[in-house]
């Protein structure tokens, strides 16, 4: 097949009895990892499928002996060299798939109809899946150049057995580097972004090496500037490194670029700093050996007028040129470019090299930064979100990766907020802990007085580096405030430390104070969603992909549930679903779905508390065959922000939450019931059982709420929170799970029903409430009215409190908050969550009240 005869290489004999997996007669340990160098007793299922095949006239075979493999790897390039005027909607990328039967090991094509199943972290390394249809795909162009194709393919779940280190059957699959099975290129990619450098093609082996500078001559950048124009041949540059960019895939499919990268380098000599670029295969070549503040040699550049469109990074050095009219070109040909890393000892006075300064600044003075300034924080973390991805342009295949973490520096009681992107750095990206002390460099101010709360975070550039614990030898570690940080750091107690969290959803930016500020920011045609396009707003949503919405309706209902129900439970609701009928999503994912060529993701594909719609007025009815959907987990990290008294006055339905006891008696009086722990209205009880269809997302799921870091899982739980990994990873021991944990929140989760405006559709979401630090200490608690103010995700102790107050009593100004809101027509702010693997959420992030 994939060897160079198109026939099975070497495997095990074509005699014999078939036997799919020894292992399963074996006692079954949860968590056994079995390493083999491979075994000549058992039949291979990989081997016995490439023979049927070979030996069909079709070169497609629906398999009758079906046994469950293992998923090793998933890896993602390019597709090229395909006809895409003739087949319309052509995927961007495709993916090959590493499948284990216990014998061999077989890469093989999955079908570009069944990238579905990638893209929403259905198909994922570590789990098992049902092989139904195969098909023999040749390259024309090369002579016995077959692969294996997966057409039809059913996914289960994580065996308790794995086998890794099983050979490869075709032995040319197993050779390094990795190479794709299909097209010219020559390396994979990163799973889930073009930004970060993945596999064994990106050389780490340039080293500082003495060099002898006889019969050199040197050229400084001022002079070349000049010059440039009118010379064919260039002196060497001796220059230090300023700024390092973030790697840029500029692939297409009908560019024949074996490499297609692109890096940026900010260099400077004692006359001025200039933009440097690495192409191609030199970007493979250098790009993980090269750091900020290295000395570099450059021979056989080219030079050529820079972009006009890009703009450079300014000088830390006021007095430093910028020279932004020539750009040096690096490249691996016409002509090889020639370079040197020298030494730091062998730097000499004369060259008048220029110093690495840095833009180091306090939590405290973030607050006078203008918009837009540059800088650099120093501090330990003290929250790690979730890794999260968001699309580049609309309608792409190409996502951003970034995580939002909270970084203290004792010079403030709030923490800085850093919106982090991918900085090409996978190796810290992914290593980030909480208790961890972090080093980000070059960060661009957002802020916006103009709205309450008022907006303020930091985000990286395209020139951003981050640093970990450890900062010796590193040129900002005599920073003066660095080593004040540091101080402070070795001076908190335990108690301190130890606020700290990890993971979980993550509700920032928060949005204005009023509808009319929130609208300036949104397309007029994205400004409000019909309730009834939610559903399908959530299916196209990629794993970790997360939008923010609004829909009109009003609120109906609202329930509490506690913190201390377990994530995996069935909660608590009003009604009970059928007793003896497990329901759709249920049923799906003990049976699964077969997926093949050319299908659609099925609709009613779900997990368990995901959502369901419900055409029939019997079938939607929240009595007894309503859902159970919610996870009572405790919240997460928004800090809710208060209206202020004027704008509680404007609003119709807006009442206070320290309202005078005669307010209270009002409403107890009033038809409808308010308990301590829920509330529905009479048009709800009158509606709900007329309803045309009704979507459940309240679930709350494990991976949505914050955990207390323990320093001993830090390794399992930066596995939960990162993006599922491109190859299989052999967990250490018997890994706990995720829903063990203690939860950062002491707080549970509200379960709100919004009715649509014309009374046909509602939809259950999530409302995740917490403690700010400022009513903390004035025995306020957070309305449902508000939104977020700081994102604190662990609030101080209250001072002169042994405890915060009750959950039970907060809940219950929270419901009794939301019956004042009977009828009122509102605009609900909702952020919608896709976890993978058909996990879907949708959080209630803002209400807006008529005026």
């Amino acid at each position: 097949m994939s060897g160079e005869s198109g026939q099975p290489e070497a495997g095990p004999s074509h005699a014999g009895l078939y036997w799919p997996h020894p292992e399963r007669n074996q006692p079954r340990v949860p968590g056994v990892v079995i390493r083999r160098a491979g075994s000549q007793r058992y039949k291979s299922w990989i081997q016995k499928v490439i023979e049927q095949i070979t030996g069909s006239p079709r070169q497609c075979v629906t398999l009758s002996d079906v046994v469950p493999v293992t998923v090793l790897a998933i890896q993602r390039y390019l597709l090229e060299d395909e006809p895409r005027d003739m087949v319309p909607k052509l995927p961007l990328y495709c993916y090959d798939v590493t499948i284990s039967d216990g014998v061999f090991q077989e890469k093989c094509y999955l079908d570009p109809s069944l990238n579905f199943l990638v893209y929403q972290n259905i198909l994922k390394v570590g789990i098992e899946v049902r092989i139904f249809r195969v098909s023999c795909l040749y390259n024309e162009k090369r002579l016995g150049q077959g692969i294996l194709c997966i057409d039809k393919v059913h996914c289960g779940e994580t065996p308790d057995v794995v086998c890794v280190e099983t050979p490869f059957r075709n032995r040319v699959q197993e050779e390094k580097p990795e190479r794709p099975l299909r097209g010219g290129r020559s390396h994979y990619m990163a799973l889930w972004n073009n930004e970060d450098p993945y596999g064994d093609i990106w050389k780490t082996n340039k080293h500082p090496e003495e060099f002898n500078f006889n019969n050199i001559k040197i050229i400084s950048l001022s002079h070349l500037e000049m010059t440039w124009s009118s010379r064919k041949d260039f002196p060497a540059l001796l220059v230090r490194i300023l700024h390092k960019s973030k790697l840029r895939y500029y692939g297409k499919p009908n560019r024949r670029m074996i490499e297609p990268y692109q890096n940026y380098l900010e260099v400077a000599d004692s006359s001025g700093m200039v933009s440097v670029i690495m192409w191609n295969s030199m970007c493979l070549e250098w790009y993980k050996s090269l750091k900020v503040g290295l000395i570099l040699l450059l021979q056989d550049y080219t030079v050529k007028r820079s972009h006009p469109f890009r703009i450079q990074p300014d000088p830390v050095d006021p007095q430093m040129k910028l020279i932004s009219t020539i750009e040096i070109c690096l490249n691996f040909r016409d002509p090889p470019t020639k370079v040197v890393i020298i030494p730091e000892k062998q730097l000499k006075s004369e060259w008048k090299l220029p110093k690495l300064c840095n833009r180091f600044i306090s939590r405290s003075e973030l607050d006078t930064m203008p918009e837009k300034a540059i800088c650099d924080v120093v501090g330990v973390l003290t929250f790690v979100g979730r890794v999260q991805r968001t699309k580049k342009k609309e309608n792409a295949e190409d996502f951003w990766s970034y995580r939002w973490i909270h970084i203290a520096d004792g010079t403030s009681e709030q923490p800085f907020i850093v919106q982090l992107f991918s900085t090409s750095q996978p190796e810290v990206f992914e290593n980030i802990y909480p208790m961890t002390c972090l080093v980000c460099t070059q960060l661009r101010v957002v802020r916006n007085k103009n709205q309450v709360p008022n907006l303020l975070h930091l985000t990286t550039t395209n020139e951003s580096r981050i640093f970990l614990a450890g900062h010796r030898g590193q040129p900002y570690a005599y920073d003066s405030k660095v080593k004040k940080c540091m101080q402070w750091i070795k001076a908190k107690t335990d108690s301190e430390v130890k606020k700290t969290a990890f993971g979980g959803y993550y509700p920032y930016p928060p949005v204005p104070e009023t509808f009319d500020k929130y609208s300036r920011f949104i397309r007029a045609e994205l400004l409000l969603t019909a309730i009834s396009e939610v559903k399908k707003v959530t299916e196209v949503l990629q794993y970790r992909e997360q939008r923010r919405i609004a829909i009109q309706g009003i609120i109906a209902a609202i329930k509490y549930i506690p913190h201390n129900h377990s994530a995996e439970s069935a909660p608590a609701s009003e009604a009970l679903e059928t007793d003896n009928q497990p329901s759709t999503s249920q049923a799906v994912r003990r049976e699964g779905h077969h997926y093949g060529r050319g299908s659609k993701r099925p609709q009613d594909d779900r997990s368990e508390g995901s959502q369901h719609s419900h055409s029939s007025p019997t079938t939607s009815s929240a009595g007894a065959k309503r859902r159970l959907i919610q996870s009572p987990s405790a919240n997460p990290v928004p800090v809710l922000q208060r209206h202020s008294s004027a704008q509680a006055k404007r609003s119709k339905h807006y009442v206070p939450l320290r309202r005078q006891e005669s307010s209270s008696a009002g409403s107890r009086g009033k038809s409808r019931r308010v308990a301590s722990d829920r509330w529905e209205s009479q048009l709800w009880r009158d509606k709900k059982c007329s309803l045309r269809d009704h979507l459940y997302y309240s679930r709350v799921y494990p991976e949505s709420i914050p955990r207390k870091f323990i320093s001993e899982h830090g390794k399992f739980l930066a596995q939960q929170f990162n993006t599922q990994p491109a190859k299989y990873v052999p967990s250490e021991g018997n890994p706990p799970k995720l829903s063990e944990f203690p939860s950062a929140r002491s707080l549970g989760h509200f379960e709100v029903t919004i009715l649509g405006l014309n009374h046909e559709i509602a939809i259950d979401v999530a409302f995740l409430p917490m403690y700010s630090p400022e009513d903390v200490r004035t025995s306020q608690i957070d309305t449902f009215l508000t939104c977020m103010n700081h994102s604190c995700v662990y609030p101080p102790e209250a001072p002169g409190r042994e405890r915060l107050p009750d959950p039970k009593a907060i809940a219950g100004d929270i419901v009794k908050e939301a019956a004042e809101l009977d009828r009122a027509h509102v605009i609900c702010v909702l952020d919608i969550c896709n976890l993978g693997n058909n996990k879907g959420e949708v959080f209630l992030h803002k209400i807006y009240t008529p005026e």
